[in-house]
């Protein structure tokens, strides 16, 4: 399964164009699978997890996270849930770090129960940041 995390990640981060959805969509906050080939942080985790569960990774695994990355902004990243700790797939980087290790500080994710989210922290959630 490694494996396969790594190959999505890369796959990902190298055919995906990383643009802002005000630039993309004329909007502030969009989220879709970037089918053309643009999207922002979102957008490009939406679409590791969709590869990801067609591969065989179980959807429960698998949870979107807010962050707030090295320069202080909002981003998100796909956190995956394993036996061996939780890893995350970034748009910003090829190689998967346990969550401790990004250097950022997580905001919220993903609930294991139903669509709602869960804090993380103590950090107070930036302006723009992954929030559906």
């Amino acid at each position: 399964m490694w494996a396969t995390l790594t190959q999505v990640n890369e796959r990902v981060n190298s055919i995906i164009l990383a643009v802002t959805d005000q630039d993309h969509w004329g909007v502030l906050d969009r989220w879709d699978f970037p089918d053309d080939g643009l999207g922002d942080c979102e957008d490009i985790q939406l679409l590791k997890r969709r590869l990801l569960a067609g591969a065989g990774l179980s959807q429960r695994a698998m949870r979107m996270a807010a962050v707030i990355d090295e320069q202080g902004q909002g981003h998100a990243v796909l956190m995956v849930l394993t036996d061996r700790g939780d890893f995350i797939l970034d748009n910003k980087r090829n190689t998967i770090l346990p969550w401790r290790r990004t250097g950022y500080a997580f905001i919220k994710r993903e609930g294991t129960n139903g669509r709602s989210w869960v804090a993380l922290g103590d950090q107070p959630a930036p302006i723009s940041t992954a929030n559906r």
